[in-house]
């Protein structure tokens, strides 16, 4: 990540959505612990998949919005982008 203003933000939003996710998933050992329902279990940890999900979707964002124009001023083909981007989205998916 690119250290422009909007990236800064950007990085703060990352950041700030990381922190609610380990709150949810500390909430969800504590849940563990007290023997909560299966089902409740099941919805918060719904939720915290839903949460990683958008974060891992903001950082592909920010990547083709500040990683990968730069990378094409720099002599990269645009094939080669196109191959970075695609492992990209296959590790995350």
């Amino acid at each position: 990540m690119k250290g422009n203003g909007s990236d800064k933000e950007c990085r703060q939003d990352i950041k700030a959505r990381l922190r609610r996710i380990e709150g949810q998933v500390r909430g969800i050992s504590r849940m563990v612990d007290e023997e909560r329902d299966c089902m409740e279990i099941m919805v918060q940890l719904t939720a915290v998949k839903a949460a990683i999900s958008r974060v891992g979707v903001l950082v592909l964002s920010n990547y083709l919005a500040n990683c990968l124009g730069d990378d094409l001023v720099k002599d990269r083909s645009v094939q080669e982008n196109l191959e970075k981007f695609s492992e990209l989205l296959r590790k995350w998916s």
